[in-house]
């Protein structure tokens, strides 16, 4: 079996393209063809060609809406398609989505988009809302199949009347483990110094930045420390605001990193304020590594984190409850190692790679009729 696994970008490392990488590092050690496209090189295809896989670049696939560009890119992927034959293209992220989808149709060849996070959900802006909610109604006529990584999707796209539910299977994002050196639940017990708080995301809309630093400027009597991992758009005025709330000396902006699981090893709480998600790659990564979780309620996080016994849920774009649900966790080192032992157990019990795989290959398996 070849597969092609299509998104938008491959020049940040975020949920979609960790998705992707890992299914294709999976299926390449077994044996099967995979190639990846994008719209753009970077870290992703670093870490592809050093296994040996093949990524194209298609030009004309970028993440704003751009007729001329769109048009361009769906023949570029098109051309692509027709000279490497594969069994099935797996989209993932909504440009890739309807790129792809469209230029295998012209082709005969089955796909299958994955929504990390409908463009639609709620917090997204009522405008774009309505343009992704057309879009996707059409596109998903296209589709063999819509695996959405929460039940929160799904339910979401029958209620909007976006795609038929025989269409659509669920599959919860899983992650490969790590060494049991990378788990925060099995550090030595007695590490002095101020409570280390982390967050993995993009500086973009979807993530709420702004929310977490606020409550964090309401508790300058705790130890404490902030580490931020990623980059965006929006990462300048974040430090801005950091500056201006009086933090700026606790938070430190680590950038894009390869070592994250390293970093999260280090910290002692793990923190995810968004607008709205899908189900987030980063609450399992958190969880993995045996890491209390603080998180906005939105999308399918209450999916992985079970409030009050692996983390805290709280509602978005509230300072003041998360600095609530802080404030306890930083006070207490035996709650924290107690609802980071939880997590840990979640995670072993339903969120592992393998899992994951295994459904995902049965549903390429039954869009493509072939068993290898």
């Amino acid at each position: 079996m070849h597969i092609a696994f299509i998104v938008t970008r491959a020049d940040s490392i975020g949920g979609a393209q960790i998705h992707v990488r890992d299914l294709a590092f999976r299926l390449s050690s077994e044996g099967r063809k995979v190639t990846v496209l994008a719209g753009s090189g970077g870290d992703l295809q670093t870490m592809l060609e050093e296994r040996g896989i093949p990524f194209r670049l298609v030009p004309g696939l970028v993440r704003n809406i751009h007729p001329l560009k769109d048009a361009g890119a769906i023949l570029q992927t098109r051309r692509i398609l027709k000279e490497i034959h594969p069994d099935l293209v797996s989209t993932h992220t909504a440009k890739a989505g309807l790129v792809g989808r469209l230029a295998a149709r012209s082709l005969g060849i089955p796909a299958i988009f994955t929504a990390h996070g409908w463009q639609f959900a709620e917090g997204i802006s009522p405008a774009q809302r309505a343009v992704v909610e057309t879009l996707e109604r059409i596109t998903s006529r296209l589709s063999a199949k819509i695996i959405t990584v929460s039940e929160y999707d799904r339910d979401l796209a029958m209620q909007r009347r976006v795609v038929p539910r025989k269409k659509m299977t669920v599959i919860h994002n899983g992650m490969p483990d790590v060494d049991p050196a990378l788990r925060a639940d099995l550090r030595p017990a007695g590490t002095e110094g101020p409570v280390r708080l982390i967050m993995t995301a993009r500086f973009q809309p979807q993530k709420d930045h702004p929310t977490l630093f606020r409550a964090l400027a309401g508790l300058p009597d705790r130890s404490w420390t902030l580490e931020l991992v990623g980059d965006g758009p929006d990462m300048e005025d974040c430090r801005s605001l950091a500056e201006e709330l009086g933090i700026s000396d606790r938070v430190v902006f680590s950038g894009q990193r390869r070592d994250v699981a390293e970093r999260l090893a280090a910290a002692d709480i793990f923190v995810l304020a968004s607008r709205w998600e899908g189900f987030p790659r980063s609450i399992l990564e958190a969880m993995r590594a045996g890491l209390p979780v603080a998180a906005s309620d939105v999308g399918g996080s209450g999916e992985s984190v079970v409030d009050g016994k692996t983390g805290y849920l709280v509602p978005r774009e509230d300072p003041e409850a998360l600095r609530t649900r802080l404030g306890e966790l930083m006070a207490s080192p035996d709650l924290r190692l107690q609802l980071g032992k939880a997590g840990r157990e979640r995670y072993e019990k339903n969120f592992t790679f393998d899992a994951m795989y295994g459904k995902t290959l049965t549903v390429y398996k039954e869009v493509t009729g072939r068993s290898d």
